[in-house]
């Protein structure tokens, strides 16, 4: 787990745009945006000093986290930075359950959440400590609204075993993420029916599609969240902090990794230049060397075509009767280097660098999902790439705790 290091001295010495802060500054500086208009699409941080104050790792608290389907740890990390405590995380998947324990330095269990035993299983691992808040993201492939009662439905298994974690748990705040789609699915029904289970059960429910780019991620990726709160006050998920004008971009985020272009790298490597922006001092912190920053050697008709390909372009771009092996929306598309990158998948074969011909590596993937460089990746580079994907952006899990800290 990360140390708190003194982010503001650094960045002043580093990019001479840093000024101090008071304790009761940042105590304003977090009410005032909680407090006020949630909707207000203007974004709160303005300067290189506001985005590292908000997204700097805070001094511990007593809060108490379980996160469901925890994958490689994204969500969490970003409650850990807000000072949460992880109590454990449970997945299916051994690599993202490696990466997760190795990393937030807390218990990553492979747990069977279909089994009946599943509740009595993690209370003995985490020794009956209380459960103050319970994140995660079921997975929606699959859910059917098939009869009256959706738990019956075992296609549905997993989003029982949510729910069964918040009965037999007792948390007092829930947080879901899932795809946009989720919605929108069944004409709404889907999401209608989520928030009916969770009135039924005293919670007082907020939902909106939030997109991480507008949250300090250098990453267009839009995703449904559901944060729901026992008692009478209705919860409110965070509004944007960053404007649409002062959004991070690619090249902010991955200009001052090695290029690779004569070599494919090695799963651990080192630095080959400094650091050039604040985004990039704040991925760097805490790491001395850099992690899964490997190439894809690609056959040559793919550096042939992807050459062809501008900054920000796609198969649009290529002359008749080139790349066509591939020929859909996202085809031979090379990220703009000056705006956020598209949303990284799990496949990492359609998405071009903006400069190198070549995919991004697991590194830049990861930066552009605001993983810090000291979070290293176990597994294959597959595994790695879909553990990336399949991630919540750690800072707008920040900022999602952020809002829910000023709230309990």
């Amino acid at each position: 787990m990360q140390e708190k290091s003194n982010l503001y001295e650094a960045l002043q010495t580093n990019l001479n745009t840093m000024s101090e802060y008071k304790s009761n500054l940042q105590l304003n500086f977090f009410n005032d945006f909680y407090m006020n208009d949630h909707n207000s699409q203007e974004g709160i941080i303005t300067s290189p000093e506001d985005y590292a104050r908000f997204f700097e790792i805070k001094e511990k608290n007593t809060v108490n986290i379980i996160d469901l389907f925890c994958g490689c740890g994204g969500f969490s990390l970003g409650f850990s930075r807000a000072g949460y405590n992880i109590l454990a995380g449970i997945d299916s998947d051994k690599d993202s359950l490696e990466t997760f324990k190795s990393n937030l330095q807390t218990k990553g269990l492979e747990i069977d959440l279909s089994s009946d035993g599943w509740i009595n299983l993690l209370q003995s691992e985490i020794n009956n400590s209380p459960v103050d808040v319970l994140i995660g993201g079921p997975p929606c492939q699959g859910f059917s609204l098939t009869g009256t009662r959706i738990f019956d439905d075992p296609r549905n298994i997993l989003y029982k075993a949510f729910f069964d974690g918040i009965d037999h748990l007792n948390p007092k705040f829930i947080l879901l993420e899932n795809v946009k789609g989720m919605a929108t699915l069944y004409q709404g029904q889907a999401l209608k029916t989520i928030i009916k289970e969770l009135e039924k059960r005293e919670f007082r429910v907020s939902f909106e599609v939030l997109n991480s780019s507008l949250f300090g991620v250098p990453q267009i990726r839009e995703r449904l969240f559901i944060i729901a709160k026992k008692g009478k006050d209705k919860p409110y998920l965070p509004k944007s902090l960053m404007s649409k004008d002062s959004l991070i971009s690619c090249s902010m985020a991955i200009s001052d990794l090695p290029s690779l272009e004569h070599s494919k790298g090695e799963e651990l490597s080192d630095y080959s230049k400094e650091h050039n922006n604040y985004y990039q001092y704040i991925m760097r912190e805490g790491s001395a060397r850099l992690y899964n920053h490997v190439a894809t050697i690609h056959k040559d008709f793919v550096v042939e075509t992807i050459r062809q390909v501008p900054d920000g372009g796609n198969y649009k771009n290529l002359p008749e009767g080139v790349g066509t092996s591939r020929k859909f929306n996202e085809a031979w598309t090379r990220y703009r280097s000056d705006k956020p990158s598209r949303t990284i998948d799990t496949g990492h074969r359609n998405h071009f660098h903006y400069k190198y011909n070549r995919v991004p590596t697991v590194r830049e993937n990861a930066r552009l999902q605001s993983f810090p460089d000291n979070f290293r990746f176990s597994g294959t580079k597959t595994s790695q790439n879909r553990q990336v994907g399949n991630a919540v952006p750690v800072f707008l899990a920040q900022a999602l705790a952020e809002a829910m800290l000023n709230q309990l």
